[in-house]
């Protein structure tokens, strides 16, 4: 026994003595590594310096775009750069993106999403055909994201242009009768007023600014625009531009028109709110009344049969 104590002994001081070693091994091989690095580095020429020193947004963020884009671009074809601006133009270009952005975000978008369906379903341990239709759910859903984004974007711009127009004309009738230009009564609605509206009406100003005509500018603010309402409007202006009527008679006609189209909207939507509310009726009104009201009844026939 004690034979075997006095070895057991030995064995775990031989262990302690070959942990410790490689400790020191690993420790001095640690240190001689990263000495190696830094004198590496001081001795590395400039040109890897620069490559290191570059944010990080220059060195993987650009380039995934690059790839991303050129992946979409198959993807897509080639007329797609022309809609895609096209839709931005509706929206109002937010974030300042362009068509080579928004299709790099699709390819990107897809991708994100079809690992997070993928991780989703794992997680949740479904099957592989569960597994299969999800991934490709998010792979669709991610790619067609930045398109349901631009058109609800441009949906509710122009539901704020068809809005804020009526106003806009009436401020521009009042100005042009008090004695202004066309041009400084557009100034006064691009200064006076807010929204989507307002800075068509400066970018219409500043393309002027550069050389452009006034029916020119009128027409491209129309063509960046899908409202029905501004697109008569511009219609108007550049016919008045064009056969020397008085602007100050035809903004008048034009506002008495946009109280009118503005009065029959509104009387429109009224008369869509008893279809509306039909099936809210149906299914959320309807069998809560018919709880409160024939509940105590069942209740008691129910007491009464047993």
């Amino acid at each position: 026994m004690v034979l075997v104590f006095v070895l057991g002994v030995i064995l775990v001081l031989l262990a302690i003595g070959l942990v410790a070693m490689s400790f020191n091994r690993n420790e001095s091989g640690g240190v001689t590594r990263s000495l190696a690095v830094l004198e590496a580095m001081t001795t590395a020429p400039d040109e890897l310096k620069q490559e290191l020193e570059r944010p990080f947004g220059e060195r993987v963020l650009v380039p995934l775009q690059e790839r991303s884009l050129r992946l979409g671009r198959r993807l897509t074809g080639s007329d797609s750069a022309v809609r895609l601006q096209r839709k931005l133009d509706y929206a109002g270009n937010p974030g300042d993106m362009g068509a080579d952005r928004v299709v790099s975000l699709k390819v990107l978008g897809a991708f994100v999403f079809l690992i997070v369906g993928l991780a989703i379903a794992l997680l949740l341990g479904a099957d592989l055909p569960i597994v299969a239709l999800t991934s490709l759910g998010g792979l669709v859903l991610g790619f067609f994201a930045p398109d349901l984004y631009l058109y609800q974007t441009a949906y509710n711009r122009a539901e704020k242009l068809r809005r804020e127009l009526p106003d806009a004309i009436d401020l521009l009738t009042i100005s042009v009768e008090s004695g202004l230009g066309f041009d400084a009564a557009c100034q006064q609605v691009a200064r006076n007023t807010e929204g989507p509206l307002a800075e068509e009406f400066n970018r219409m100003l500043s393309e002027m600014q550069i050389g452009q005509s006034r029916s020119q500018a009128l027409r491209s603010m129309a063509e960046r625009t899908n409202v029905d309402d501004v697109r008569g409007f511009v219609s108007a202006m550049v016919q008045a531009d064009s056969f020397g009527i008085p602007i100050g008679s035809v903004l008048r006609v034009q506002s008495s028109e946009m109280r009118v189209k503005r009065r029959q909207r509104a009387e429109t939507k009224a008369q869509q709110v008893p279809v509306k509310i039909t099936i809210p009726l149906i299914f959320c009104i309807l069998p809560c009344l018919f709880v409160a009201v024939m509940g105590p009844a069942a209740l008691t026939v129910m007491d009464n049969l047993g």
